[in-house]
């Protein structure tokens, strides 16, 4: 790829990575790396550039998300991820929020230090087998009992891919809530402008000099570039063909993978 077709890849200073369908494809055995993506990530960090996953991962605690990265190879540490969970603890905090969570039972730590007494809002994350119909109708039930009812919820993807095919998200449940409840949920997660800005402070750098690097047309490369970063579509993951006509969202540039992609920055550098 020659430096006149990688115009998107200069002045970089910062990474933002996606993490499952760009790092690993997560799965019921613990997942599987992408090719390349554990190097990958080696090369930025001797690189001198930033790095930050940027993750929708609701389905553990960052300790445990990130011992799992490290048994598949990746050299990353805690103080590296921005995730939802601590994101949406901080506005709970904020603003005199208990809620009801509707979450995976590994996710619940994360909000040990929050009262859940006598709920006063809902927060949904990707409870997976917690999804049931008596769970999420206990979550309608309070919410419509609110006089103001408020719904946060850790993310709005439709599907993410595990190794034994794709399954349903967190967006697909808040969309019946909302539905159910005539309430619009607050997304506290991708590709809510706060959670990039968010990553992009912790870094130090600003959107001009970040690149977001993701799988999911909408909430990587959408919410990046609605945030003024540049942002590439990797083609792993749950990527399809069809979203390279997506009718809104149009990405900096497509790369097979995150190696392809550190490539090309590196050479720029």
């Amino acid at each position: 790829c020659g430096a006149a077709m990688a115009g998107w890849a200069r002045a970089v200073r910062g990474l933002l990575l996606d993490v499952s369908g760009v790092l690993y494809d997560s799965g019921a055995d613990g997942g599987v790396p992408i090719a390349g993506s554990a190097e990958a990530v080696r090369r930025i960090k001797a690189s001198g550039l930033k790095l930050r996953l940027c993750t929708n991962e609701t389905q553990t605690t960052r300790e445990n998300f990130v011992k799992k990265l490290r048994g598949l190879g990746f050299d990353v540490s805690v103080a590296e991820v921005t995730a939802p969970a601590p994101a949406a603890c901080h506005i709970l905090k904020e603003r005199g929020l208990r809620p009801h969570l509707l979450v995976h039972d590994d996710l619940v730590p994360e909000f040990a230090e929050i009262d859940k007494t006598n709920p006063n809002c809902v927060v949904l994350g990707d409870a997976a087998e917690n999804f049931t119909y008596a769970n999420l109708n206990e979550a309608f039930r309070l919410l419509i009992g609110m006089e103001k009812p408020v719904l946060i919820s850790l993310g709005r993807g439709r599907y993410y891919k595990e190794t034994d095919g794709l399954k349903l998200d967190v967006g697909a449940y808040m969309k019946a809530l909302e539905y159910a409840c005539d309430v619009q949920a607050e997304v506290v997660g991708k590709p809510s402008k706060r959670f990039f800005e968010s990553a992009l402070a912790e870094m130090g750098v600003p959107p001009e000099q970040a690149i977001m690097i993701g799988d999911d047309i909408v909430n990587d490369v959408g919410g990046a570039q609605r945030c003024g970063m540049r942002a590439l579509q990797v083609r792993t993951g749950k990527y399809r063909p069809s979203d390279e006509n997506h009718p809104e969202v149009k990405p900096d540039a497509y790369v097979n993978n995150l190696a392809e992609a550190v490539d090309i920055i590196l050479q720029q550098l």
